[in-house]
């Protein structure tokens, strides 16, 4: 069946006649190896799962592997916080921190080897990238086609700078086409994102073939889930936006048969940082991705926290209840990359995105710009940490920071999906701007390389960055024990004014979660919920709600069963 449905797929995507039928039983016999290695017993997903997001080097320390430094802080800091770890690109690489990858199958050295992957693989499940979009130039598969062998020489895409590309959606403000030297003459390749990350040509069905083994080699060692880097950009065809294209979707739909077929536990994600309706697309019909990225909960949260106002969160998150089957969110609020701004497109007003912007710039960010059709720019997203940007608020200058980030991480949390943390969140890590300084990369301001004798002392003491890891870790251990929390239990959002965010998680056991955005103690009252309310136990401080109209402090949040 495994066979006939990868047929069908390939049909789809190049038509029957234009492709060597060998190449499916070439995958078949790929797939049926590994599904010998594969226990295939994991549930895909529980309240108790909580995902880490981290660089194999966020922590460094001395001659030690960080590799091996990462699985010593998972041990002493979240051994029963967190259920999964997604290591960043872990491969010998060029640029952009991993995403330029130079080997697909082997670990960067400088980090470690694939047994230390595996041995952080045996005590939580592991999740990884698939940088499937593009290559780094210092690949093999690069310098085979400069020289013009084969395969080699068909898994790029030649364009003629004359045409017109005038459509095609851009998430740089650089050259889409790249002049290169072959064994050939010059030609000029597609480089959506950098000139040392150069676009792989998914019309040639021998690299689809590749790209699927090295797919599947992952789930050999043991990963758990997949993310599919800038999937949304994987097809290319002059005149269109190049951007979620028929074929990508296919694509996607391809590797879901695959998953479901080799391990029911495996999951398969899209990061698709695009407005919202568009993101939502690679749920498919259920037959795609099993998670997306949640791209528009963090601006969103950032700017409900800033105006103290839910208007738009609760907006939003009241439009999120229809989704597939089989399929939940990824709700983080930071990660390597910065905080989107394309995925507020139709959710917030333009004027309210330039304020947030200019605001973050004043707390010691960036922005990044994308270029448009017309060959303006425009704002792509807000780099800065999740910390720093909630440093204060449209009222002005205050001392409630932390407050304001615990409440954005707890709200995170109480969302319907799985939630994950970057590493520099758990840490309190402020702005790294003389990173960006060495790098001249304005990313580079939330992706600081801790030094372990630094890290360390900060945690074990008094400090702004243990407490907030100490009370994060708290939350998420309360978090597993609530079943409310299952990814696959309803979400319902209450409207109570500008003031709070609410919610109602849950089927048989009922969570209730009030947060209180503003800076100022406030009670909620709502006359239908009282009866509900009276009695019931807050789970983050243990209290009981003596009345039906509980007093909030500011930016509490309260999860009431």
């Amino acid at each position: 069946m495994i066979q006939e449905q990868i047929k069908k797929r390939f049909d789809t995507i190049y038509g029957a006649d234009n492709y060597d039928v060998s190449l499916i039983a070439e995958i078949v016999e790929e797939i049926n190896q590994v599904k010998k290695l594969r226990k295939g017993d994991h549930i895909k997903w529980s309240e108790k799962d909580i995902i880490l997001i981290t660089y194999g080097d966020s922590i460094v320390e001395g001659v030690n592997r960080p590799l091996k430094t990462l699985e010593s802080f998972l041990l002493e800091y979240l051994n029963h916080a967190i259920s999964h770890v997604h290591i960043l690109p872990f491969f010998p690489y060029s640029s952009d921190d991993g995403f330029s990858v130079i080997d697909y199958r082997k670990v960067n050295p400088e980090l470690g080897s694939w047994e230390d992957v595996e041995s952080i693989g045996k005590k939580y499940r592991l999740m990884a990238d698939l940088v499937i979009n593009h290559v780094s130039q210092y690949s093999t598969w690069f310098q085979n086609y400069l020289k013009g062998l084969e395969p080699e020489d068909g898994y790029f895409i030649e364009t003629d700078p004359s045409e017109d590309l005038s459509k095609v959606v851009r998430p740089r403000s650089l050259p889409l086409l790249t002049p290169v030297e072959t064994a050939k003459g010059e030609k000029h390749v597609w480089t959506t994102f950098s000139a040392d990350q150069i676009d792989l040509n998914f019309a040639n069905p021998l690299l689809l073939t590749e790209m699927l083994k090295i797919f599947l080699f992952y789930f050999s060692r043991g990963i758990q889930i997949i993310r599919l880097d800038a999937i949304a950009f994987l097809w290319k065809e002059p005149g269109t936006s190049c951007l979620h294209l028929p074929q990508t979707h296919e694509v996607v739909k391809l590797m879901r048969d695959i998953v479901d077929y080799l391990d029911p536990g495996i999951i398969l994600i899209t990061e698709t940082n695009v407005p919202n309706k568009e993101n939502l697309s690679y749920f498919g019909q259920g037959d795609e991705a099993h998670m997306v990225y949640q791209f528009s909960l963090p601006p969103l949260l950032l700017h409900a926290l800033h105006t103290s106002d839910s208007t738009y969160l609760t907006r939003w998150a009241n439009s999120l209840s229809d989704i597939p089957a089989d399929c939940t969110f990824f709700n983080f609020t930071a990660s390597h990359d910065g905080i989107g701004v394309r995925p507020l497109e139709g959710l917030l007003p333009a004027h309210d995105i330039k304020e947030l912007a200019e605001a973050m710039k004043e707390y010691g960010g960036r922005i990044s710009t994308r270029r448009n059709s017309d060959g303006s720019d425009s704002p792509y997203e807000m780099n800065i940490t999740y910390l720093d940007a909630l440093k204060y608020t449209r009222a002005g200058k205050d001392d409630l920071q932390t407050e304001r980030f615990i409440c954005s991480q707890t709200i995170m949390m109480s969302m319907k999906g799985i939630p994950a943390f970057y590493i520099h969140s758990l840490l309190g890590t402020h702005n790294y701007t003389e990173g960006i300084e060495k790098t001249g990369m304005a990313r580079t301001i939330n992706r600081r390389k801790w030094k372990a004798v630094e890290l360390y002392p900060l945690l074990r003491n008094e400090t702004q960055h243990a407490f907030i890891l100490k009370e994060l870790v708290r939350r998420m251990k309360i978090r597993k024990t609530i079943k409310a929390f299952h990814p696959d239990t309803d979400q319902q959002v209450i409207d109570a004014g500008r003031e709070f965010f609410i919610l109602m998680r849950g089927r048989n056991q009922r969570m209730m979660v009030i947060a209180n955005l503003t800076d100022e103690k406030k009670q909620f009252r709502n006359s239908s919920l009282a009866n509900r309310l009276e009695g019931s136990i807050d789970q983050l401080s243990g209290k009981k709600i003596n009345s039906g109209e509980p007093e909030l402090d500011p930016y509490q949040v309260m999860w009431i069963l």
